[in-house]
């Protein structure tokens, strides 16, 4: 959420870098929102200072003897009644109305891109940092595509998950679902190892929870609903674990905080009919394990480099060749200020596919849930920044192992990292 008072006070600058995402975002109406609002205040403190100055004089002159029923008396209190009325029937209520659409208008409005975010209008405008893993490229070109290869082994079940649920979800059976649990416990116990601290959250979440990390309101239909509660699937673990500090006031000494949680994830890909209706890319459920850091604002950067680092880290342990692409202003997600993605090779289909996007949020997050530290010895408190990131998908990592350690004869070798998870066993 962006700070209505930087707004109020930058307005040209704010709304210059609103448009690097190229989508159109106007500032005038929460202005003259924000005025009105303002006025409204003004109005009531003014009502209630009046009030206040009623009641002073009421009790001076009953300290100098008059009866409640004097005439004087009378009519101070007649104004204090008036004025009373005023507030509580015509500006209050008008003014709550107003702050509310003002609310929704800030709540729908998108993290500023960093000074440092490349400026372009779309995902062709990306920037690759980097490429890692060349030499571990297939060195054959007879590579299924990994449903195939999985629906072949019998590891991956696609008609009985649309049996069970409907079309994009899927069973894992035998191998296959040895294979993800194995994932998830090796990708959480490397992140332990690097200083993450473990959470398993709840999967279903409030409302509150959704709006403080900023899937709502704007993002309502993404996300699967329980209908006779206020409870929504979570669509991504960053959302539950940012959420336990919503409304805290954190001690800078415990800064920062890093988590790691695996959860299943529920999305319902709104407005991606008709892409990837095959596989383990983009499916209705999914595992993925979440990294979450909540960080002092000059540390922010730093912590950034090294959650991509950290996601980083699997994908080279898996011996998986990736790129490293820095979004542009407009790709970067609705909370980013800054975001780098991580895109795993699928050969089979000769092209880099996303696995984890690693998202500085600054203060954004932190403003809608309240999340904030306080120094000793200062004034005041300040919001602290957070960042999320994949460590990492876990379906997408199972696509890619299927592919890229896919030999000629249709056997598909572990990964040596994993071996250990499975028995030994070194052919899925």
């Amino acid at each position: 959420m962006l700070d209505i008072k930087q707004i109020r006070e930058n307005p040209q600058t704010i709304q210059e870098r609103l448009n690097r995402r190229g989508e159109g975002y106007d500032l005038q109406p929460i202005l003259e929102l924000d005025r009105k609002v303002r006025e409204l205040e003004t109005q009531r403190s003014q009502l209630q200072a009046r009030s206040n100055e009623i009641g002073r004089l009421i009790g001076q002159q009953m300290k100098s003897g008059s009866k409640p029923d004097d005439p004087a008396i009378q009519t101070l209190k007649e104004e204090g009644d008036l004025w009373k009325t005023v507030r509580s029937s015509d500006l209050e209520p008008r003014e709550r109305e107003l702050k509310a659409e003002l609310d929704n208008l800030l709540l729908n409005l998108p993290n500023l891109p960093s000074e440092s975010t490349p400026v372009g209008k779309s995902e062709t405008e990306n920037v690759e940092v980097r490429r890692w893993g060349d030499e571990y490229l297939p060195k054959h070109d007879q590579i299924r595509p990994h449903w195939e290869i999985g629906e072949q082994m019998g590891i991956i079940d696609f008609e009985r998950g649309v049996k069970i649920a409907q079309s994009r979800f899927i069973s894992l059976i035998g191998a296959g679902a040895a294979l993800e649990r194995a994932l998830i416990s090796f990708m959480l116990d490397r992140h332990i190892r690097h200083g993450y601290i473990e959470v398993m959250p709840p999967v279903l979440i409030n409302s509150t929870s959704l709006r403080g990390t900023g899937q709502l309101p704007k993002f309502s239909e993404e996300s699967f609903q329980c209908s006779e509660d206020d409870l929504w699937l979570a669509p991504t673990a960053e959302v539950p674990v940012t959420n336990l500090y919503r409304d805290d006031i954190l001690a800078p000494e415990n800064l920062p905080i890093n988590h790691c949680a695996y959860t299943p994830c529920f999305r319902r890909e709104a407005g991606a009919y008709g892409k990837d209706t095959r596989g383990l890319i983009r499916l209705h459920q999914f595992n993925k394990v979440e990294l979450v850091k909540i960080v002092a604002p000059e540390t922010s950067e730093e912590e950034h480099q090294a959650l991509v680092k950290d996601a980083e880290a699997i994908l080279q342990a898996l011996q998986l060749p990736y790129r490293v692409l820095e979004l542009c202003t407009g790709d970067i997600g609705f909370g980013a200020q800054k975001c780098y993605d991580l895109e795993v090779w699928l050969p089979s289909s000769g092209k880099y596919r996303e696995i984890s996007s690693c998202s500085n949020c600054g203060d954004f997050q932190a403003r809608r849930a309240s999340i904030r530290f306080k120094e000793a010895g200062k004034k005041g408190t300040q919001f602290v920044h957070t960042l999320n990131g994949s460590g990492l998908a876990v379906g997408r990592t199972m696509a890619a192992i299927l592919e890229n350690y896919q030999d000629p004869d249709g056997t598909v070798r572990i990964p040596e990292v994993l071996q250990p998870y499975l028995g030994g066993k070194t052919v899925l």
